[in-house]
């Protein structure tokens, strides 16, 4: 069976590649062409052919307007699978699109960077009907080390949206801390080893710690990228009524640092709204 994967980007073109390196018959599409069509894939011409010769075709895409850009109107016998993040209203709609069109369609958004990504080390949430979850779970093997159901749609993109709220607080936090050090003239490496050594240290905290003693702000996730996902999460806090002081606060400050020319830097380089003047 043809597999189809639209969106090479920096999540997408690693974890299409791992999809090829396990033998799938992938056919691949992106807006742009980098010469980064995975060993193994096929390229394209255009979504529409993915379409045509896929039966399954993963949209790893980083906007509501680029999905609605390449989904066809009729989608017969054909199975969806949303990998980005979106709000939970649009993958819902998206849902009801894709049936209505005579598709199938699963939620499986990822949390992970570009480095699980690479080594195939992604957790996927994913929400739909049950059978068509059986046929999506082994294309994810190759790309994913854990795969958690959440239920029905929307309940993957909910999920991925709390799995932000943490991340995004917790690198925040991380880069005020470094700040704070860096104000009272303490050693950065020896902050970082004290947190590498401690209970709160994890993969994320370990990373992000060395680019923040390195200045290599290298993209594993994108400042422009968290500031979308953090507008997702207080947008859906508001729909309901929830409390988000937090994720108010890091929407401000990764809006600062891309308005200070970081945008496409990593979203460690949230520091740079802390040390540097308001414009």
């Amino acid at each position: 069976m043809t597999v189809g994967f639209i969106g090479l980007g920096v999540m997408g073109r690693p974890m299409a590649a791992n999809l090829a390196a396990a033998g799938t018959d992938l056919i691949v599409w992106s807006r742009t062409d980098r010469g980064d069509t995975p060993a193994g894939a096929t390229r394209a011409a255009g979504p529409d052919e993915v379409f045509d010769r896929a039966g399954t075709v993963f949209l790893m895409l980083a906007t509501e307007q680029a999905v609605d850009a390449v989904l066809p109107a009729a989608l017969p016998g054909k199975l969806v699978v949303h990998m980005g993040t979106t709000s939970p209203e649009y993958s819902a709609g998206l849902g009801a699109r894709v049936e209505a069109a005579g598709g199938r369609y699963v939620e499986a958004p990822v949390s992970g960077s570009r480095g699980p990504a690479r080594a195939g080390e992604l957790i996927a949430m994913i929400a739909g009907d049950p059978e068509d979850l059986s046929r999506v779970r082994p294309l994810l093997a190759p790309m994913c080390r854990q795969v958690v159901d959440c239920g029905a749609v929307p309940g993957a993109l909910l999920m991925k949206l709390a799995v932000n709220t943490f991340l995004i607080s917790m690198v925040t936090g991380l880069a005020e801390a470094f700040h704070f050090a860096e104000g009272h003239g303490l050693d950065a490496g020896l902050l970082r080893q004290v947190l590498d050594a401690g209970p709160m240290a994890s993969a994320v905290s370990r990373g992000k710690a060395g680019k923040l003693v390195d200045a290599d702000f290298e993209v594993q996730a994108a400042i422009h990228d968290v500031l979308k996902n953090n507008e997702l999460i207080v947008a859906a806090a508001r729909r309901r009524g929830i409390a988000s002081p937090l994720l108010d606060t890091c929407r401000d400050l990764y809006a600062s640092a891309a308005a200070r020319g970081h945008a496409e830097a990593d979203m460690a380089a949230v520091v740079h709204a802390f040390r540097e003047p308001a414009k």
